[in-house]
């Protein structure tokens, strides 16, 4: 709701700068909003972001030293392309088909056939052995491979192609052999893991430091070098140019764990009031790590669209009055 029952607006415009941004990885900040709408958007990266994973497995012949579940289970977290996982439907919503996989709308196939012949050598089976129906759903590790295969990226060099091994998923001797179909459907990290794009999703509240430069000149060399040495992470410094005036100065604000060491020591100098550190309440610095499955600024950027679906949905029960009579009550309570 935009406004409460008292007609004051709560309304925020909250804004975002990107830091760093690569396939896999972002770093970001978000300002001028609450721990509320940070955590959330933090929980929907990890859980509600869908993605495709293979979820049934039908196997065919099985001769190596795992049993079906585990093979089914290794095949599963297997992390699989998903750029178009927000346009497909999930399996269980999807009327053109009987969940068996055969649906362009809802599942893709993958095939894997691998037998062992060679009597001095383990075959190992890897995620490169799944043959995908849909080319762009495939397992990570062979997404470079189609884009190259479209003209997107550089010729492979061959010594990281050579690292470029997939995911092991089982290794087989002479006569082994693994032959399996595998469906693969759109789900959310809540129902299981293995759909969950983010690998970690963590923010950080801003701190804010600040050095009473007064007090700090009545330190010695000695005293402002332990008080430097005192916080964990790399903090403060002396500054090395302003040797002769020996000045601490902020270097990583952000390297701050919150530990309160140097306050601590501070007080134990007998200088309390040296260094404030507080939190700034309405700016988060955002750091996001994903599987793979989708690059880090999609992850994002679908995120923002299911948390303003979700929010959608609440302005429409609003509507409704289901929220109007619960304001109306909680105000006259």
């Amino acid at each position: 709701m935009e406004r409460a029952a008292g007609g004051v607006s709560y309304q925020r415009f909250p804004r975002v700068r990107i830091r760093e941004l690569k396939d896999d990885y972002a770093k970001f900040e978000l300002r001028d909003t609450d721990a509320s709408m940070a955590n959330a958007l933090r929980r929907v990266m990890i859980a509600e972001v869908p993605t495709v994973a293979i979820d049934l497995v039908e196997i065919e012949v099985n001769s190596s030293v795992l049993n079906d579940e585990f093979i089914a289970h290794r095949l599963g977290l297997i992390p699989l392309t998903s750029a178009a996982a927000m346009a497909m439907r999930f399996s269980r919503d999807c009327d053109a088909c009987d969940g068996d996989g055969s649906c362009e709308y809802c599942s893709v196939e993958f095939h894997l056939a691998a037998r062992a012949t060679d009597s001095d050598q383990t075959l190992e089976v890897t995620s490169n052995d799944l043959r995908s129906t849909d080319p762009k759903v495939c397992p990570v590790d062979q997404a470079r491979a189609y884009q190259h295969a479209l003209g997107g990226t550089e010729p492979f060099d061959t010594a990281a192609a050579a690292d470029q091994r997939g995911i092991l998923i089982v290794k087989l001797r002479r006569g082994q052999e693994l032959r399996l179909r595998a469906i693969a459907r759109k789900g959310i990290g809540k129902d299981h893991a293995k759909w969950s794009p983010a690998a970690t999703v963590t923010f950080m509240y801003e701190p804010e430091i600040r050095i009473n430069e007064e007090l700090m000149e009545t330190l010695t060399l000695e005293e402002k070098r332990n008080l430097v040495e005192s916080s964990p992470t790399k903090v403060f410094n002396i500054d090395p140019n302003t040797q002769q005036l020996y000045q601490v100065v902020v270097e990583d604000a952000e390297a701050y764990t919150y530990d309160d060491e140097v306050i601590k020591k501070a007080d134990a100098m007998g200088k309390p009031g040296l260094i404030e550190i507080n939190a700034k309440e309405d700016s988060f610095i955002f750091t996001v790590e994903t599987t793979g499955a989708i690059t880090a600024y999609e992850l994002i950027m679908n995120a923002i669209t299911v948390l303003r679906q979700k929010l959608d949905a609440v302005r429409l029960q609003d509507d409704d009055a289901d929220l109007g009579e619960l304001g109306a009550h909680l105000v006259g309570g």
